[in-house]
């Protein structure tokens, strides 16, 4: 790339380039298509081999976000978000000459668990639950103390 790489005025543009983002065909608001594009990108191999890699590691900042994709959509799928999320922290990292700064496992985790815990709150308030039915449905799933 060279310095080409401050030709993109985002990072978004950077990944498209790439390829590694869908293209959404549209119709009526709904989504019909969203296949990733072909291409033959040096960078973009090169950075999916690297997405393979880190799939394939046990300790990786990068791992649970693969897995994650991966459990929802498949390898392939998560090899080519991976990818794209290689492609952003370097196109950041260039652009604006910082290091990369590895977000913390523990925050992530705590932040994953406070959405879900909203979730469900949301899923319960969307019911019109009664207090008394809400009690009888967590006494009945409520877990032992010991």
């Amino acid at each position: 790339m060279g310095n080409d790489i401050k030709r993109f005025s985002s990072a978004k543009r950077f990944a498209s380039w790439l390829r590694l983002v869908p293209n959404n065909k549209l119709s009526g608001g709904r989504i019909i298509s969203s296949k990733t594009p072909k291409g033959k990108n040096a960078i973009a191999l090169a950075l999916r081999q690297a997405a393979n890699s880190i799939g394939n590691q046990k300790e990786h900042p990068l791992t649970p976000f693969f897995k994650r994709i991966a459990y929802r959509k498949g390898r392939n799928a998560a090899i080519t978000a991976t990818a794209r999320k290689l492609a952003v922290i370097i196109w950041n990292m260039i652009t604006k000459t910082q290091s990369y700064f590895q977000p913390n496992t523990e925050f992530l985790i705590e932040k994953r668990k406070n959405a879900q815990v909203k979730n469900i709150k949301m899923r319960l308030f969307r019911l019109n639950l009664t207090d008394s039915e809400i009690t009888a449905l967590f006494e009945k799933t409520s877990f032992p103390s010991t």
